[in-house]
C-alpha cells in the first residue's frame, strides 16, 4: 500500500528511492517556502541583504534552537555539517604534541577535515576501533582507554554514516570532559531521527545538516558551539566578519555573510520543522523504523548477508546497514565508481541505494522516510535475490 505521505514529495516515479540518508529531498511545503524566500531576494536584493536577511536568519535560528532545546545564541546556521565541521576544526587551537581522536566509524569527509587540520599544526590524528558488534558499554570503554594525556579533541558521530549506528555520545562526552578533552559531534543523521539537545549531550561543538531526516532544503545546517568557544570561532571563508545591517556584533556574524549567496534554504528550516511536527516526530520515526526493521530482517535471510555492526533493531531508526558477501575479485567502490551491485540496482531496477565499503567490509545501507512503503522494500529484496553481483 502506498505511503499516505508520499504525495508531499516529488520523487521520480521511475525510482525507488532508498537513500534519504545521503541526499534527502524536501517535501512540497518546504520547497514552497524556500522558493518564496528566493523570490523575496530577487524582488529587491539590496533591501533583502542589507536590511532583512540577518533578522530572518535570526528568526530561523530561534525556531531551530527551540527544536533542539537550546538557545539561538549558541547556534550559527551553515550550509551543511561539512562546513560546520570545518569551522569547529579551525576554532580549536592545536599544538604539535596534541592528538585528535576519531572512531573508525567516522565519515570520510570528517576524517579529511581533521587530517588536514592536524597536518597544518603538526598534531596527530588517532583512530580508535569500536567493538564489533557494537554495544554502548564497550564503546565507552574503548574510547576511554584510547584517551591519553596528549588527546586534545575527540570527534565522534551521533549516528554513524557508513554503519548507520546510534552511538552513546552523552556518555562519551562525560568521559571526555572528565579527562579535559574537547568533544566535537558529527550529527547530521541524528536531527529528527532522534531527540537532540547539544546542551544535554554536554559537547563543545555539534555539527549537523538539516537536509537529511528533518527534510529541510539542500544547503541547510548548523554549528552549535558552547559559549566558552564563541570568542575563538574562526570561519574558513573570510569575509566582512560583521553585521552588514548595523546590528550589534555576534560570533555568528563570521558565518552569516560569506559573500553573495541565496540563504533561502536556511530560512526555510522553520517550514521543515512545521512539516515534520504536523505529521509528528513519533509518526515519522515509527513509520521509518517499521520499514528499516522489515528490510533488515528480510535482508538477513539472504545467503551471505549478515548484520554489519548492530545486533538489535533497537540500535537503529530510519537507516540500517547490512554486510554483504565479498566476491573474490571485489574492489571497494569510490566516488564516481560505485560498486557493481549499486549500478545494477540503479540501472536495471530503478532502485537508488548505496553499496559501499567500511573497514574492508562490503555493505548495503537502507534509508526509509515518510514517502517510502513496504513495496519499496519488497522491490529491493526481490532485486537482490535476482542479482548477479550480490
Amino acid at each position: 500500500m502506498p505511503s499516505p505521505y508520499a504525495h508531499y514529495w516529488d520523487i521520480d516515479p521511475a525510482t525507488t528511492y532508498l537513500n534519504h540518508g545521503s541526499f534527502g529531498p524536501a517535501p512540497e511545503p518546504v520547497r514552497r517556502a524556500r522558493e518564496a524566500y528566493s523570490q523575496q531576494l530577487q524582488r529587491q536584493p539590496m533591501r533583502f541583504f542589507c536590511q532583512e536577511m540577518e533578522e530572518l536568519l535570526e528568526q530561523s535560528a530561534e525556531r531551530l534552537a527551540a527544536f533542539l532545546k537550546t538557545k539561538a545564541a549558541r547556534l550559527a546556521l551553515t550550509d551543511n555539517a561539512t562546513f560546520a565541521m570545518n569551522v569547529a576544526a579551525e576554532s580549536i587551537a592545536l599544538a604539535p604534541s596534541d592528538e585528535v581522536l576519531l572512531t573508525d566509524h567516522e565519515y570520510g569527509a570528517v576524517r579529511n577535515i581533521w587530517n588536514r587540520r592536524c597536518r597544518r599544526s603538526d598534531a596527530k590524528m588517532v583512530t580508535v576501533s569500536l567493538p564489533h558488534p557494537l554495544d554502548d558499554d564497550s564503546i565507552v570503554t574503548n574510547i576511554a582507554q584510547a584517551i591519553t594525556e596528549k588527546t586534545r579533541v575527540l570527534v565522534i558521530s551521533h549516528v554513524t554514516s557508513p554503519t548507520a549506528a546510534i552511538l552513546p555520545v552523552q556518555r562519551v562526552c562525560e568521559v571526555a570532559r572528565q579527562r579535559g578533552v574537547l568533544t566535537v559531534i558529527d550529527g547530521p543523521h541524528a536531527i529528527a531521527m532522534l531527540d537532540v539537545s547539544p546542551d544535554e549531550i554536554g559537547c563543545d561543538f555539534y555539527c549537523a545538516s538539516c537536509h537529511k531526516w528533518l527534510s529541510a532544503f539542500f544547503g541547510s545546517g548548523f554549528l552549535w558551539a558552547h559559549p566558552r568557544h564563541h570568542v575563538a570561532i574562526q570561519c574558513p571563508v573570510g569575509s566582512w566578519g560583521g553585521s552588514i545591517a548595523g546590528r550589534p556584533a555576534t560570533w555568528q556574524d563570521r558565518l552569516n555573510w560569506l559573500g553573495t549567496r541565496d540563504p533561502a534554504a536556511l530560512l526555510s528550516i522553520p517550514a521543515a520543522i512545521d512539516f515534520i511536527s504536523s505529521i509528528g516526530l513519533k509518526t515519522f520515526r515509527s513509520h521509518a523504523h517499521a520499514l528499516t526493521c522489515s528490510a533488515w530482517e528480510q535482508l538477513l535471510e539472504l545467503d551471505g548477508v549478515h548484520p554489519l555492526c548492530t545486533t538489535s533493531t533497537e540500535h537503529f531508526v530510519s537507516m540500517v546497514a547490512v554486510e554483504l558477501p565479498t566476491p573474490s575479485n571485489w574492489k571497494p567502490g569510490y566516488h564516481g565508481h560505485p560498486d557493481p551491485l549499486q549500478i545494477e540496482l540503479r540501472d536495471q531496477h530503478g532502485i537508488e541505494i548505496p553499496v559501499g565499503s567500511w573497514n574492508r567490509r562490503r555493505f548495503l545501507r537502507v534509508s526509509a522516510h515518510l514517502y517510502n512503503d513496504t513495496e519499496d522494500i519488497r522491490k529491493l529484496v526481490t532485486a537482490l535475490k535476482e542479482s548477479q553481483h550480490l
